[in-house]
C-alpha cells in the first residue's frame, strides 16, 4: 500500500483548506496587533519616550510573528498552485506595496533611535504608520475582490490569463473590506497596548480600541449588508468529482444574488462564524469598560477569527472566483497539488507547526509583562 492513500484525496483538500485557513487567521492575529500598533504610534505617543514605548511592546516579538505570514504564501504555493498563479501575478502591484511598505518596519525600528533629531525620528514614526496602514488596507481590498471574482481565464492548456489592472482592485466594495480590515487590526493593537503598556500609552490606547471595535462592528454589518445586495456568489452547476483531477475547466458555474449566503441555510452551524465576529466585538467594549486587559486581547482575537473564517466559510468551496470565465473558478475540489504533495506537506505540516506554535507561546512568555518608562531608559537593548 502506498502510504498517501490512507487518507483519501478529498479529506485532503479539505484538510488543507482549513489548514490554509489556519494560517492567514494565524497572521492576522500574530501579525496583525505589529500592524496595529504600527498604525497608532504617531498617535498613541505624544513625546518621544511615549513612542519608544509603544515600538518597545512588539519589538521583540514582531519578527517572529511574520513567520505566519512566510507559512501562509508557501501553503498557498505548495498546496494550491494555480491560486498563487493568479493571485500573485494578477495583484503584483497590490503585493509589490505590501512589500515596500512591509521592509520599512524593520528599517525604521532599527534606524528611527539612531539619531537624536526630532524630525529625523518623527519620519520614522510616520514610516512605521504606513508600514501598517498599508498592508492591513489592500489585505483586505484583496479579500473585497476575491469575495466579488478576480478577472482572470484560463487557456486549454491550463494556462493563466489575468484581464484586471491594480486600480480595478480599488472599488468600492473591495474598500470597504479594507477598512474593515485596518479597523479590526487597530482594535486588535490598541488591546495590545493596553496590554503591555501604562499611563498615557494605555489610556489613549483604551480610547483607540473602543472607536476601533465600534468601527469594526459597523464596518462588518456594513459589508455583510454590501455582500446581500450587491455581489453575486458564484455555485456549481455541474456534477464534481472532489477526488477527481485538478482541472478548473472541467465544471460549469452559475453567479446568483446573495449566493455566498446559501451555505448559511444549508449548514446554520456555519451562522457561528460571523457570530464571533460580531460576539468578538462588543466583548472588547465589555472588557475595556471592565478592565480585563487579557481578555480584550483574546476578544479581540475572537473577533478575527469570526469574520476571517466567515468569508471562507461562505466562499466554499471556491477559493478565487473568476469573473470572465466562470467555470475557470478555483475550488477546493480541483485547484490543489496532487495527492502525494499534499500528502507529503500534511506530514510535514505536523511536526513542525507545533514547535512553531511551542516556541512562539516559550517567547511570549519569556517577554511576559508591560513596558515601562526605565526599559527604555535604563539602555540595554530598547529601541
Amino acid at each position: 500500500m502506498i502510504l498517501h492513500t490512507l487518507i483519501d484525496y478529498d479529506i485532503l483538500r479539505v484538510i488543507w483548506w482549513l489548514l490554509l485557513g489556519v494560517l492567514l487567521i494565524g497572521f492576522a492575529v500574530m501579525d496583525g496587533f505589529d500592524l496595529g500598533v504600527g498604525m497608532l504610534l504617531p498617535f498613541a505617543g505624544k513625546t518621544d519616550l511615549e513612542r519608544r514605548i509603544v515600538i518597545n511592546t512588539i519589538g521583540p516579538v514582531w519578527e517572529g510573528n511574520q513567520v505566519w505570514l512566510i507559512l501562509g504564501g508557501g501553503a498557498i504555493f505548495a498546496a494550491w498552485p494555480p491560486l498563487y498563479a493568479v493571485s500573485f501575478s494578477g495583484f503584483y502591484l497590490a503585493m509589490f506595496a505590501i512589500l515596500a511598505a512591509l521592509i520599512l518596519r524593520p528599517v525604521g525600528f532599527k534606524y528611527r533611535s539612531k539619531r537624536e533629531g526630532a524630525r529625523w525620528r518623527r519620519n520614522w514614526d510616520w514610516a512605521l504608520f504606513v508600514g501598517g496602514f498599508v498592508p492591513a488596507l489592500i489585505f483586505g481590498v484583496a479579500v473585497g475582490n476575491v469575495l466579488q471574482g478576480v478577472p482572470f481565464r484560463l487557456g486549454s492548456d491550463l494556462r493563466i490569463f489575468y484581464d484586471g489592472s491594480f486600480f480595478g482592485l480599488l472599488n468600492p466594495f473591495a474598500l470597504l473590506c479594507g477598512l474593515l480590515s485596518v479597523a479590526m487590526l487597530a482594535m486588535h493593537g490598541a488591546n495590545w497596548l493596553v496590554l503591555k503598556s501604562s499611563g498615557p500609552v494605555a489610556a489613549r490606547a483604551r480610547s483607540f480600541a473602543r472607536i476601533a471595535a465600534l468601527a469594526t462592528i459597523g464596518l462588518y454589518a456594513l459589508g455583510g449588508l454590501a455582500l446581500w445586495l450587491f455581489v453575486d456568489g458564484y455555485r456549481i452547476t455541474s456534477v464534481i468529482d472532489p477526488s477527481g483531477p485538478s482541472n478548473p475547466l472541467a465544471k460549469t458555474v452559475e453567479t446568483s444574488a446573495g449566493g455566498w449566503f446559501a451555505n448559511y441555510a444549508t449548514h446554520p452551524w456555519m451562522l457561528l462564524a460571523p457570530a464571533l465576529g460580531f460576539v468578538g466585538a462588543l466583548l472588547v467594549l465589555w472588557g475595556l469598560r471592565s478592565g480585563r486587559e487579557i481578555g480584550t486581547l483574546l476578544f479581540s482575537k475572537l473577533s478575527i477569527f469570526g469574520i476571517i473564517s466567515s468569508v471562507g466559510l461562505s466562499m466554499f468551496p471556491f477559493i478565487l472566483p473568476s469573473t470572465v470565465q466562470r467555470g475557470a473558478s478555483l475550488t477546493v475540489w480541483d485547484a490543489s497539488s496532487s495527492h502525494l504533495t499534499l500528502f507529503i506537506m500534511l506530514f510535514v505540516t505536523v511536526i513542525f507547526l507545533p514547535l512553531i506554535a511551542a516556541y512562539t507561546a516559550w517567547a511570549y512568555k519569556l517577554l511576559w509583562g508591560k513596558v515601562e518608562e526605565d526599559d527604555i531608559t535604563g539602555g540595554g537593548h530598547a529601541y
